[in-house]
């Protein structure tokens, strides 16, 4: 076997555990299921800042000063997506992973939100007038918005994994007779592996705050979260990740499936950062976000293939070429181009292929530096529209 065929079999070996991960599968899927939620907060925040502001919206008007007193409705929505976003998430994986299990009840999720809760610190310390207070039974933004994505990840991941072991324990079932209703005896039955479960996460968390002085938020956060932000926020980072997802695609693997756990949360992340600055009017911080990677690095399909597209309908004297041309044109407009990474074909083709991990680079690398100048503005709406799956 050549050592092309070698690399190929041994790259299609590695996507096919990875994509059957079930922790991958958890995730992927509950990023899939919460996009509404992040588009519905990125509108809130559009109609926020352009209609209803009293500085810059059309509220700025006094023919349309009336508008300023509606603000308080698209504040309200902003707060209860973005703002809860790592809550949905936990509760999601949370469902996902139970299912995965065998558990096809919602309870997994909720109980996912419980040890997550368990975990984070409820009281806060606030100067008022010179004097520190103490607030009890508090949960603070940083712990319900996407700055503790990674620890939600975790605790959903390891207090359902408990929880679905122990409720597999049939010593630990408590058996109702047959005549009580079905939903009666499933809830009696969770009780005893959910007793164990949130006990044993509340204390592992009590523990690591006792014996390291820290909570399990700042952990996870200085050591996992902020480096791997840092990493996705600097041109070689995404360039790095983009070229990954296109040397998959090149062997014939959805590339953006593969990068996707990694990808969704840090990208996700860093819109939601940037719609909460702009609507409570900061600085937006950070360049590299899931629009940028959609508008700079993605647009018409992976390799940003509309281009190929393009130049095949003007320039080619090829008949199948043009026909396929003609058939992914339609689907390119919605970022759809397996056609054309099939059909021209891009996969296992040098010719094509090393310009379909090129161009995203550069065009990425243009983007990039146009932003940093301010030339471009960086993204602070989710916009809705077709996205590179």
């Amino acid at each position: 076997m050549a050592l092309q065929d070698k690399l190929i079999d041994a790259l299609g070996r590695f996507a096919t555990t990875f994509n059957s991960y079930r922790y991958i599968m958890a995730i992927k899927s509950a990023f899939i299921t919460l996009m509404p939620v992040i588009i519905v907060g990125a509108f809130s925040v559009l109609i926020s800042n352009m209609v209803l502001d009293p500085k810059n919206g059309l509220a700025s008007f006094s023919s349309l000063s009336f508008l300023a007193a509606l603000k308080p409705i698209t504040s309200a929505l902003n707060y209860a997506t973005l703002n809860f976003l790592n809550i949905g998430a936990v509760f999601l994986i949370g469902i996902e992973l139970g299912r995965i299990n065998g558990i096809k009840s919602l309870f997994p999720g909720l109980l996912a939100v419980i040890c997550f809760i368990c975990v984070t610190p409820t009281t806060v310390e606030m100067m008022v007038d010179g004097q520190m207070h103490v607030v009890k039974d508090v949960l603070l933004r940083q712990f319900s918005d996407t700055r503790s994505l990674f620890l939600g990840m975790f605790i959903a991941i390891l207090s359902v994994e408990i929880y679905c072991w122990l409720e597999g324990r049939k010593g630990l079932k408590i058996k109702m007779p047959d005549t009580v209703p079905p939903n009666v005896s499933a809830s009696f039955s969770a009780l005893i592996p959910a007793i164990i479960t949130t006990t044993a996460i509340a204390t592992f968390g009590f523990l690591f705050h006792q014996l390291t002085g820290m909570y399990l938020y700042d952990a996870v956060y200085q050591v996992v979260q902020q480096p791997l932000e840092r990493v996705v926020q600097s041109l070689p980072g995404i360039l790095l990740l983009m070229f990954v997802a296109q040397l998959f695609w090149v062997i014939g693997i959805h590339g953006n499936q593969m990068i996707k756990p990694i990808r969704e949360p840090l990208l996700l992340g860093a819109i939601t950062v940037n719609m909460s600055a702009f609507e409570q009017g900061k600085e937006v911080p950070n360049i590299i976000t899931m629009p940028f990677w959609d508008v700079y690095m993605s647009i018409g399909g992976s390799g940003l293939t509309i281009g190929l597209l393009i130049a095949v309908m003007i320039a080619t004297r090829r008949k199948e070429m043009k026909e396929i041309a003609k058939l992914s044109i339609g689907p390119g407009l919605f970022n759809i181009n397996e056609p054309v990474i099939f059909g021209m074909p891009i996969m296992l083709n040098p010719i094509l292929a090393i310009p379909f991990i090129i161009t995203p680079l550069v065009t990425g690398s243009i983007g990039y530096f146009a932003t940093l100048t301010g030339f471009a503005g960086k993204a602070v709406v989710m916009v809705p529209g077709p996205r590179r799956r």
